[in-house]
C-alpha cells in the first residue's frame, strides 16, 4: 500500500511552480520535508522523462576582481532546460542571469548558455572559511547535472619586496646569486629581471638562470657581466620594481713572466743586473687586487775586467849564422791577454847584422877579402845599372808611342782611390778586364761592377762632384754604375743603360739613437739619381716608411685605404722606430683553399721584432658586402716560414687582438708586426663581393681605330691604383666615374657589351660586341686585373667624338652602365680625378697632429671612464656608445680600457674625424656637459693640439 501511494497518480504528490524562477516540477510528500514549501530550495532532480542528463560545453572559470570592475561568469550546457548560478551555497536570483538558447544542428538538442556578473562588494561582504565561489546547475528531463566550483578573487599587489636584490662584488668565474622575493599579491607575481634596464634573457644565455625561485643565478662570471641589476615583479593589477643592485665582476692581478736577465751595469769588476715582470697576466680590473711580490729582482754579478797583453823581456841574442845575423825574441806573456784584452803591440822577433855591418862574402869578413875582387865587383854592378836604365828608357818610349796610337780601343782600370778623391794623382793602370771593380775608398767593400772609359788625366774640381761620388748611400741601391770622365776633367754619375736594378731595398729597420744621422744628398746631385730611377722596372709592392718616438703617429698609404695608427706611448721614451709597411702588388702568396676567398690586399708592417706597449691599429681594406649571415670573414698571419694562419675570425672573441669590421675596411688592434690579409668563406649563394668597374681610352687617337677597356677589379682603393698606373704607362685616361657592381656568390658569369654606340659614325669590329668572362675568374682574380678590350672604328677622320655605353652585368645578379661620352683628342677630353687630394700628401704624420682627439681631453676621457661606476656609466658604455658592441673581453685585459677604444675610434675616423659624435656619445652617457667643439683654446694642455681644434673641436 505504501508503495502505492508513493507513486500514485494524484494523490502522492502536487505540481508546484515557482514564480521567480519560472519552472514547474512535481513535488513529491518527501519533497516538503526537504524544505520546498518556503520556495527557496530547488529540487535535485525532475521525474523520469526520455532524454539525456545536461552535459556542460563551458564551465565558469576562477577569476579576479581588479579594482572595482565587475567580472562576468558563464556556463553553456547540452540539452538544458534551465541554467543557474548557485554562489557560496545559495541560489542567485533569476533577475540577475542572462539566458541565451540555441538549437544544436548536428544533435538537435537546445544548447543554454547563461551569464551572471560578479561585483568586488559581493566578494568583500562574504566571510567564509573559504574563497568566494560560484556554479553552475543545469536541468534537463532526465535530471540535473551541476559544473566546477570557480572562485572569484580580488586581485592585489603589495608595494613593497619582501626581499630585494643586494650588490656583490665577485671575482672573474665566479658565481653570482642575486635574491629576489617578490611582493605579496593575488594572483602570484611574475619576476623578471634587468641589467642596465635592458630585460635579460635566460633562453639565449645558458650561463644565465633565472628559473630557480625567482632568483638570479650566473654560473660563472665574464667580464660583460659587471652592471645594474634590478628585479621586476608584475601581475594582471601592477608592476613592481625593486631596489638596484650593482654587481662588479673583478679579476686580481697575475704577474707575467720574467724577463732575461739583463747585462751586467758595469763593464769590469762588481755590480748587479736585474730582471723585471709586470702585473699584466691580466692586470688588475675594477677594483681587484695587485699582484703581490716584487716586480723587479736584483742579483750581484762579477765581470772580469779585460786584461792588456804585455810583452816579456827580449831574450839573448842568439848565435851569428852564416848570413852573419842573429835572432832575439820575445812573448806576449807578461801577462797574458785575457777577457778580450788587446795583445801587444809590435814585432815579437828581432834580427839584425852581427858583424858591425860589414858584408860577407864566401863565408868570410870582408876586411879578409882582397882589395882587386872589391873593385872587380862595383864594376860590375855599375855596367849592370846602366845597362838595366837603357833598357827601360826604351820599353817607356815604346809603351808611350803605342799608348797613343791606341788610346780610342783601350780603357784602363784605375785601382788607386785618391784618383777619385783629388786633384792630379799618380796612378797604376792597366788594360780594361771584364768585372774589375772601382774602388772608391780604401775602407769600403769593392761590391759595385763598373765600367769605364778614360780619355784624359783625371781631375776633380767640383767639390760636389767629389761628395757626390763619394757618398756611399747613392752607390748601395745601384748595381752597376757607369763613370765617364771626359777631356775636361769633370766626372758626371749615371745608371748605364744595360744596367738593371737587382739590390735589395733594405728597410734600414733599427732604433734611432740621438746620435744617429741620416745621409743626405745636394740639391744639385740628387736630380739625375731620381730620373734615372725612374726607368727601373716597375716593383711588386707599395711601399712608405716613418720615423715614430714616444708621440707616436699615423704612417699612411697614399691612395690604397692602408694605414697604420701608432698610438701615444706605444714606443717607449727617448726611443725612435723607423716604421714602414708595404702592399704586395704581385701574385698573391695566400692561396685560397676550397671556397675561401682573398678580399684584401696583402699587408706588411715592420720591423717585425718591434714591441709596442700599447696596440697599434691597422686598417685593412676589403671588398666583401659585410653581412654576417652570408661571410665567414677570416684575419690571417704569414709566418716566417712562409706559411699562412688564421689569427682569428672577426665574429670571434678573443684577447689576443680585436677586429671592427665596417663596409670597405677592416680596422685590426694588434701588438705584433707582421704581414696581414682577410679571407672570405661564403656561407651562401647570397655572399656578394663588390667589383669596381672602369673604362679607359687611349689619349689620343692618329689612325681610324679606337679601343675601349673596360676593367673589372676588386673594390679595394690599391686594386684601382694598380689598374691606373698601367693605364698611364700605356697612354690610357679614365673615361667615366669608376662604379660599384655587386657580384654574387651564385657561380653565374659576368657579361660586359657596348651599347647604342652612333651609327654612320662609328662602327664595331665583329665579334667583340659581348664578352662573358666565367664566373670562377671573377670570384678568384684577387688581385689581378681583369678586363676586356673592345675595338671601334670610326668611318672619317673628322669624327672627334664617342657617345656609346658600356653594360657590366651578371646573370640573374646587378648590372652596372658606364655611359661614355668623351673626345678623341686629348685637347678637348675632360680629365677625371682617380683619387681625393687628401689621400695623396703627408703620407707619415708623427705627434699630436695626426690625432683628431687633443692629448688633454683623451687624458680626461681616460682617467674619467677607466674607473669602474656603480650605475655602468664606465669605458663598457663608451664602447657601446661607439658601436663596439662586442668582444668587450679584449678591451678589459688592456691597462687603459678607454685608451684603446679612443685608438680605435681614430682609424675609423682618420677621415672625417667627426668629433661631434664622439661628443654626443659622452653627452648620452652623462659624463659630460659641453661638447668637445665648444672646449676653449685654455683648456687644451699643450699648444701642439691647436691643430685638432682646427680640424673641428
Amino acid at each position: 500500500m505504501g508503495r502505492a501511494a508513493a507513486t500514485g497518480g494524484g494523490g502522492g504528490g502536487a505540481r508546484r511552480w515557482l514564480p521567480w524562477l519560472g519552472l514547474c516540477f512535481w513535488a513529491a510528500g518527501t519533497a516538503a520535508a526537504r524544505g520546498t514549501d518556503n520556495g527557496e530550495a530547488l529540487p535535485e532532480s525532475i521525474p523520469s522523462a526520455p532524454g539525456t542528463l545536461p552535459h556542460f560545453i563551458e564551465e565558469p572559470d576562477d577569476a579576479y576582481i581588479i579594482k572595482s570592475n565587475p567580472i562576468a561568469l558563464r556556463c553553456k550546457a547540452r540539452p538544458a532546460m534551465q541554467i543557474f548560478f548557485k554562489c557560496n551555497g545559495e541560489w542567485v536570483h533569476q533577475n540577475e542571469h542572462v539566458s541565451e538558447e540555441t538549437l544544436d544542428e548536428s544533435s538537435g538538442l537546445k544548447v543554454r548558455e547563461v551569464f551572471i556578473n560578479v561585483t568586488r562588494q559581493q566578494v568583500e561582504d562574504f566571510h567564509g572559511p573559504e574563497d568566494y565561489w560560484c556554479q553552475c546547475v543545469a536541468w534537463s528531463h532526465l535530471g540535473t547535472s551541476k559544473s566546477r566550483k570557480a572562485s572569484v578573487r580580488i586581485a592585489y599587489l603589495r608595494k613593497n619586496f619582501e626581499q630585494d636584490p643586494q650588490g656583490r662584488e665577485v671575482p672573474i668565474e665566479g658565481m653570482i646569486v642575486l635574491h629576489c622575493r617578490p611582493p605579496e599579491g593575488v594572483p602570484a607575481a611574475e619576476v623578471e629581471w634587468l641589467k642596465n634596464e635592458e630585460p635579460i634573457d635566460s633562453e639565449q644565455d645558458e650561463n644565465i638562470d633565472t628559473r630557480a625561485d625567482h632568483n638570479l643565478i650566473i654560473r660563472q662570471a665574464r667580464l660583460s657581466d659587471s652592471g645594474n641589476y634590478t628585479c621586476m615583479a608584475a601581475n594582471i593589477v601592477a608592476k613592481r620594481r625593486s631596489l638596484s643592485a650593482t654587481v662588479v665582476v673583478y679579476v686580481n692581478g697575475g704577474w707575467s713572466s720574467w724577463t732575461e736577465w739583463s747585462a751586467c751595469n758595469v763593464r769590469c769588476g762588481r755590480g748587479w743586473q736585474k730582471r723585471s715582470r709586470t702585473c699584466t697576466n691580466p692586470a688588475p680590473l675594477n677594483g681587484g687586487a695587485f699582484c703581490e711580490g716584487m716586480s723587479v729582482q736584483k742579483i750581484t754579478c762579477t765581470s772580469l775586467c779585460p786584461v792588456d797583453g804585455s810583452w816579456e823581456v827580449w831574450s839573448e841574442w842568439s848565435v851569428c849564422s852564416p848570413e852573419c845575423e842573429h835572432l832575439r825574441i820575445r812573448e806576449c806573456t807578461a801577462p797574458p791577454p785575457r777577457n778580450g784584452g788587446k795583445f801587444c803591440e809590435g814585432l815579437s822577433q828581432e834580427s839584425e847584422n852581427c858583424t858591425d855591418g860589414l858584408c860577407i862574402l864566401d863565408k868570410k869578413p870582408l876586411h879578409e877579402i882582397k882589395p882587386q875582387s872589391i873593385e872587380n865587383a862595383s864594376d860590375i854592378a855599375l855596367y849592370s845599372g846602366l845597362g838595366a836604365a837603357v833598357v827601360a828608357v826604351a820599353v817607356l818610349v815604346i809603351g808611350v808611342t803605342l799608348y797613343r796610337r791606341s788610346q780610342s780601343d783601350y780603357g784602363v782600370d784605375v785601382i788607386d782611390s785618391s784618383a777619385l778623391t783629388g786633384g792630379f794623382q799618380t796612378f797604376n793602370f792597366k788594360t780594361v778586364r771584364q768585372g774589375n771593380s772601382l774602388l772608391l775608398n780604401s775602407a769600403m767593400q769593392p761590391d759595385l761592377t763598373v765600367s769605364r772609359t778614360y780619355s784624359g788625366p783625371i781631375c776633380l774640381q767640383d767639390p760636389l762632384d767629389k761628395e757626390l761620388m763619394t757618398e756611399s748611400s747613392l752607390f748601395n741601391p745601384l748595381s752597376d754604375i757607369k763613370v765617364k770622365v771626359q777631356s775636361s776633367f769633370m766626372v758626371s754619375l749615371g745608371v748605364s743603360e744595360r744596367a738593371e736594378y737587382h739590390g735589395k731595398n733594405h728597410s734600414r729597420t733599427f732604433p734611432h739613437g740621438n746620435n744617429h744621422s741620416f745621409s743626405t744628398m745636394h740639391p744639385r746631385n740628387k736630380t739625375p739619381y731620381i730620373q734615372n730611377l725612374s726607368s727601373l722596372p716597375t716593383r711588386t709592392e707599395l711601399r712608405t716608411t716613418g720615423v715614430f718616438g714616444h708621440l707616436g703617429g699615423r704612417l699612411v698609404m697614399p691612395n690604397t685605404g692602408v694605414s697604420l695608427l701608432i698610438p701615444h706611448g706605444a714606443i717607449p721614451e727617448e726611443n725612435s722606430w723607423e716604421i714602414y709597411m708595404s702592399i704586395n702588388q704581385g701574385e698573391p702568396s695566400l692561396q685560397s683553399d676550397g671556397s675561401e676567398v682573398l678580399l684584401s690586399p696583402e699587408v706588411t708592417c715592420g720591423p717585425p721584432d718591434m714591441i709596442v706597449t700599447t696596440p697599434f691599429a691597422l686598417t685593412i681594406p676589403h671588398c666583401a658586402d659585410v653581412s654576417s649571415e652570408h661571410w665567414n670573414i677570416h684575419l690571417k698571419k704569414r709566418t716566417q716560414q712562409g706559411k699562412w694562419e688564421e689569427v682569428m675570425s672577426v665574429e670571434d672573441e678573443s684577447t689576443s687582438c680585436y677586429c671592427l669590421l665596417d663596409p670597405f675596411a677592416c680596422h685590426v688592434l694588434l701588438d705584433s708586426f707582421g704581414t696581414y690579409a682577410l679571407t672570405g668563406e661564403p656561407i651562401t649563394d647570397c655572399a656578394v663581393k663588390q667589383l669596381k668597374v672602369a673604362v679607359f681610352g687611349c689619349m689620343s687617337c692618329n689612325s681610324l681605330d679606337y679601343n675601349l677597356r673596360v676593367y673589372c677589379v676588386d673594390n679595394t682603393p690599391c686594386a684601382f691604383q694598380e689598374v691606373v698606373s698601367d693605364e698611364r704607362h700605356q697612354g690610357g685616361q679614365l673615361l667615366e666615374e669608376p662604379k660599384l657592381l655587386h657580384f654574387k656568390g651564385n657561380t653565374f658569369s659576368l657579361q660586359i657589351s657596348v651599347l647604342d654606340i652612333p651609327p654612320f659614325l662609328w662602327r664595331i669590329k665583329p665579334f667583340t660586341a659581348c664578352q662573358e668572362v666565367p664566373f670562377s675568374r671573377v670570384w678568384c682574380s684577387n688581385r689581378q686585373p681583369l678586363h676586356c678590350a673592345f675595338s671601334l672604328e670610326r668611318y672619317t677622320p673628322t669624327t672627334t667624338q664617342l657617345s656609346c655605353k658600356i653594360c657590366i652585368r651578371q646573370l640573374k645578379g646587378h648590372e652596372q652602365i658606364l655611359q661614355v661620352q668623351t673626345s678623341i683628342l686629348e685637347s678637348e677630353r675632360e680629365t677625371i680625378t682617380f683619387f681625393a687630394q687628401e689621400d695623396s700628401t703627408f703620407p707619415a704624420q708623427t705627434g699630436p697632429k695626426a690625432f683628431k682627439i687633443p692629448y688633454s681631453i683623451r687624458q680626461r676621457i681616460c682617467a674619467t671612464f677607466d674607473t669602474p661606476n656603480a650605475k655602468g656609466k664606465d669605458w663598457q658604455m663608451l664602447a657601446q656608445k661607439n658601436s663596439i658592441n662586442r668582444n668587450l673581453s679584449y678591451f678589459a685585459t688592456q691597462s687603459s680600457p678607454s685608451a684603446v677604444i679612443l685608438n680605435l675610434w681614430e682609424a675609423r675616423h682618420q677621415h672625417d674625424g667627426d668629433l661631434d659624435s664622439l661628443a654626443c656619445a659622452l653627452e648620452e652617457i652623462g659624463r659630460t656637459h659641453t661638447k668637445l667643439s665648444n672646449i676653449s683654446e685654455s683648456q687644451l694642455d699643450e699648444a701642439d693640439f691647436n691643430y685638432s681644434r682646427q680640424n673641428g673641436l
